[in-house]
């Protein structure tokens, strides 16, 4: 009888479950609002790669021209937010990383999808700084909001410390 009892319970556990993960079967979405959080997560991901490989025409293509960016709060490149437009941003941001930076990577990369409109991105920056030698391995999130397909705002926050840590050294800010 105990038999009995313990195959029935597992079976009507194993039915329970199968319940419960059959509506977590990945499938097509009707939903408009998941369809554009994963196209949104797709262009972040997609401006993620373009970076790691130098492919910075790639990364500015995905900006909207009026684009708002944002460096965090005491973070090196801060002084000139906020930045507007692409050409601000590779002159005031990315030109800037590639004198400082012997090597500067984002990595452990992690993408959210944030409502509809928006994604969240959280890592690492790992780097060696080009005039002081010291090594970078400091936290990031990102907040990208998309409009009409393009990045229309970028929000950094940073750990800054780690960031001034590596660079500091007299002469060691390319400003």
């Amino acid at each position: 009888m105990k038999t009995n009892i313990t195959f029935a319970r597992n079976a009507i556990t194993m039915a329970l479950i199968t319940i419960v993960f059959s509506g977590c079967a990945q499938s097509e979405s009707s939903n408009p609002v998941e369809d554009q959080s994963a196209a949104n997560v797709q262009l972040v991901q997609g401006l993620y790669d373009s970076f790691a490989t130098g492919n910075i025409p790639a990364v500015l293509e995905v900006m909207a021209p009026d684009i708002v960016w944002n460096e965090a709060e005491s973070y090196p490149y801060a002084d000139g937010n906020p930045y507007i437009g692409p050409d601000a941003i590779l002159n005031g941001v990315f030109a800037r990383i590639g004198a400082d930076w012997e090597t500067f990577m984002l990595t452990n990369q992690t993408l959210y999808a944030v409502g509809d409109n928006m994604v969240l991105a959280t890592g690492r920056y790992e780097g060696v700084h080009r005039a002081t030698g010291n090594a970078m391995n400091a936290q990031h999130a990102h907040i990208f909001w998309i409009e009409d397909g393009k990045v229309k705002r970028f929000q950094q926050y940073a750990d800054t410390k780690h960031t001034w840590d590596a660079m500091q050294q007299a002469g060691g800010i390319n400003q």
